[in-house]
Order: C-alpha cells, then structure tokens, then sequence
C-alpha cells in the first residue's frame, strides 16, 4: 500500500475512533515504499504526534537520541516515550536508563510495558497497556512511581 493510501485510510478511521495508532515496525527512518518514503514522511503526511517505543537496556540511549534529533530534524512532534520492552529483572543499564530517556525526551515517560506483554491474549494486553500506559495514552502509568521504584 502507497503511504497516500495509508494516510486517507487512516485519515478515515480517526473520523470514527479517538485514538489511532499507526505502527512503525523497524524505525522511524526504515524504508517504507518503493518510493522511499519512511514512516516519519507517513507522521508528516498525517501530523500525527510520534509516540517513541524505546529498549531498556546498554544501547538504547544512543539510538533513541537519534530518534529524538531525527523528530526534531524533520519538525515531528513526540508525543511521548515509552520503554517497550521492560525486563522482570532490570540490570543497572536498565534502571539507569529510565531518568536519562526522561531527559532526552524532555518529558517523563509515558510508559513502561513489561517484556512479553505481546505474547498474552487480547484480555490480557489490554489490561497490562492500561497499567503500563500513562493517562494520556488511556492507562494509568505513573512516571514517578516507576522512576522510584527502579532507582540504581
């Protein structure tokens, strides 16, 4: 599907839903057409916010720093950071991670979704995105509950 049909379908669901989430599998800057066009062309063609799902762990500060400036670069707007695949057993990296992601984003976390929440049932995600999800994003997440509960 061409980005332009992407955009009118999705233009067409957000007449009839409040929140519509658009997946980006692979990155911001990955390849999305024959074309050349990228999921961040898709977000300006929509402009739509860009909610950025980051990893936890060693790594995960430089490649979402890049994400970060390349929002930036091309005029996008965050609509938040959420660590997407949270460990049940976070290493030093890991919990570090949390205030220098707040930083880079500017903003506190918008989320923090336990690794393997992908693999439940329909019930099950949906009851985890609620609690691993800020109220802005319809769950009830709190930012500086987790940050405590992880410090280093």
């Amino acid at each position: 599907m061409e980005l332009g049909d992407v955009a009118r379908h999705v233009g067409e669901l957000a007449e009839r839903h409040r929140l519509v989430l658009v997946e980006g599998a692979g990155g911001l800057l990955v390849r999305y057409d024959d074309e050349g066009s990228t999921v961040a062309d898709l977000a300006r063609t929509l402009a739509a916010p860009v909610l950025l799902v980051s990893e936890a762990g060693l790594g995960s500060l430089n490649t979402t720093a890049l994400t970060l400036e390349a929002l930036a670069n091309r005029g996008l707007e965050l609509a938040g950071l959420v660590i997407g695949s949270w460990p049940a057993s976070p290493d030093l990296a890991c919990r570090s991670n949390i205030v220098d992601m707040e930083m880079l984003a500017a903003r506190p976390l918008a989320g923090a979704v336990p690794a393997g929440a992908g693999h439940t049932d329909a019930a099950a995600f949906r009851a985890t995105a609620r609690a691993c999800l800020a109220p802005a994003l319809g769950g009830t997440f709190n930012a500086h509950d987790f940050r405590e509960s992880h410090r280093p």
